[in-house]
């Protein structure tokens, strides 16, 4: 049963912030904030709408940076032309994630700071370590859509699709609150389980995220993202890679390949990204840079048939954000 709260319709970014608290949440599309309330997940006292204030669903790009306003739907970033053409991977990250319908009303924002799947974590059933207790179920139970890196405290993944692509393209996002404005990014963004096993950001209870900055590639740069799902039409993905490259007189001068569905963050794939720095791009290049990427992986008991898959994925990424266009 959802507990009883206040509705309130900000009026503007400065309205909304100086309503929230401890005991209030944001609302934007409203998308995982609606599962999360009928999941019992979530008690506030009050619901601060966003979703009526003006001027917070924008893309332009201007200064050298793609601007991004937080209450864009996933469906306008994965049909805008520019992004379509310049920011691939973030495009078709969109496009792939959830049901045309969800997409319709799914904000940019929302899925990057959108809580963890994890069924233990959803279910009344389970007091898990991110809800105040005292173990993680998934550890020793039903595991097989869980973490294979940074799983040792918390085996959740993280969900968000959009977080994988503006990961690996150097987004950062500008966030407002009470005590002013910062610029954070996205890699210092997203709060692992050994730091703070309740939270999945940085964000504090009154601040709002206002803006999401993308830097301009160059003309040398090229991205692609990759899902695989047990259902390709909607389903959350066993796995996702988003890919950066940048070339130069015939090799790779620049690499940035993130994971999904991996690690209770968007998980960057360090090794993988130094095995193509500096080298040609081919086949067996892009056969190493994957096994690099699972390098440091540490599956559960039943989650190490994603080890093979991502390798699969990473490789497959990587190529295809070397074809020339």
């Amino acid at each position: 049963m959802i507990a009883r709260f206040e509705w309130t319709n900000a009026r503007s970014i400065d309205d909304a912030i100086g309503q929230l608290s401890d005991k209030a949440i944001v609302k934007a599309g409203g998308i995982d904030l609606m599962d999360r309330l009928k999941e019992g997940l979530d008690a506030p006292s009050r619901l601060v709408n966003i979703r009526v204030i003006s001027g917070l669903d924008y893309v332009k790009e201007e200064s050298g940076w793609l601007r991004i306003g937080p209450m864009t739907t996933l469906a306008a970033i994965a049909e805008h032309p520019l992004i379509r053409q310049r920011y691939t991977a973030l495009a078709d990250a969109a496009l792939k994630a959830a049901t045309p319908q969800i997409r319709n009303m799914a904000t940019v924002g929302g899925n990057l700071l959108q809580r963890p799947r994890c069924w233990y974590f959803r279910s009344d059933q389970f007091h898990c370590l991110r809800k105040g207790g005292d173990r993680c179920f998934a550890q020793d139970g039903e595991n097989e859509y869980h973490a294979i890196f940074d799983n040792n405290v918390c085996a959740i993944v993280h969900p968000s699709a959009a977080a994988c692509a503006l990961t690996a393209l150097g987004a950062k996002v500008e966030v407002k609150g009470k005590n002013g404005t910062r610029e954070i990014a996205l890699d210092d963004l997203f709060v692992r389980p050994e730091t703070d096993i309740t939270r999945e950001h940085v964000l504090k209870a009154n601040e709002l995220l206002t803006e999401i900055r993308v830097p301009a590639p160059s003309n040398e740069t090229r991205s692609a993202y990759t899902k695989v799902g047990q259902k390709e039409s909607f389903d959350w993905p066993l796995a996702e890679v988003a890919v950066v490259l940048e070339r130069r007189a015939g090799v790779v001068s620049r690499a940035s390949i993130v994971l999904g569905a991996a690690a209770p963050a968007p998980w960057r794939a360090n090794a993988a990204e130094k095995r193509l720095a500096g080298k040609p791009l081919n086949e067996q290049i892009a056969l190493e840079a994957a096994a690099a990427a699972m390098k440091g992986a540490t599956p559960l008991s039943g989650n190490a048939y994603k080890i093979p898959i991502f390798e699969a994925v990473v490789r497959r990424t990587i190529l295809a954000a070397g074809q020339e266009t």
